[in-house]
């Protein structure tokens, strides 16, 4: 049985991955949404060709972690790609953030993608693809955002060494880089703060991000950046000195 996970899978990027893989697989036998809001993906399904397995958990929970591992050993699938999405971001300064807040993004955005990616390993073959979500606020460090930025870091780095050890399987790991992008995001990250101005200018439709990233994967590209302007901020951030960077944004508030 070939099938597609995607976390994350009831809105924003994840939904969109699900829409957009629905159309272009002819192969395959399930799309697998995870998620924690069983009704969205109900409803999901529904406007889906595909066959789809709803599983509704937290995947921070190690309970459902391990129940997830043993639906996985039943069904013994051929995972052809993992779709990592499941995650979320507070702005805030860190000792205004509450300490639970930000230990769950790092339990969300860093521990559960790397549980998720471990325990699908063992069941994707030549040619599967691993794509995750980073965030271009992977390229540096982010006042005001600093556990969410360090988190996407981290996804980043994992994710590009993980593409190196998987090479010798002929699996290919994307990690995507997306700027702002139009989902409800900003409506749990702005709860404390607001983002500059300047990069909401920069915002892209998840649509646009998701047929990059699809693409890109399938180009075997290990890291896929959409819309000129964050490519741009990519490269500055590479060649430039993190303290001018820091300066120039301090002068946008």
């Amino acid at each position: 049985m070939n099938i597609v996970i995607i976390t994350g899978a009831s809105s924003g990027i994840g939904r969109e991955f699900a829409l957009q893989l629905d159309t272009l697989f002819s192969n395959m036998d399930e799309i697998w949404l995870v998620a924690r809001r069983k009704e969205r993906m109900e409803e999901l399904s529904r406007g889906l060709t595909t066959k789809c397995r709803i599983i509704s958990m937290d995947i921070t929970d190690p309970v459902y972690m391990e129940q997830f591992a043993e639906i996985l050993q039943i069904a013994k699938p051929q995972i052809r790609m993992l779709v990592n999405c499941a995650g979320f971001g507070l702005m805030g300064a860190v000792e205004t953030l509450s300490l639970q807040e930000q230990k769950s993004m790092i339990e969300l955005n860093a521990v559960a993608l790397t549980e998720m990616t471990y325990r699908c390993l063992p069941y994707m073959r030549k040619n599967s693809r691993i794509i995750q979500l980073a965030s271009s606020a992977a390229f540096l460090p982010q006042e005001n955002f600093a556990v969410y930025a360090a988190t996407k870091a981290y996804v980043l780095s994992f994710s590009q060494a993980l593409n190196q050890e998987l090479k010798k399987r002929h699996i290919y790991v994307t990690s995507v880089c997306p700027g702002p992008v139009d989902t409800e995001f900003f409506d749990i990250a702005e709860q404390y703060g607001k983002t500059l101005a300047v990069k909401k200018l920069t915002i892209v439709s998840a649509e646009r991000v998701v047929r990059k990233a699809i693409r890109d994967s399938y180009g075997k590209k290990s890291l896929s950046v959409c819309s000129l302007p964050i490519q741009t901020f990519h490269v500055l951030s590479r060649i430039l000195p993190h303290g001018l960077i820091f300066d120039s944004m301090r002068h946008l508030k």
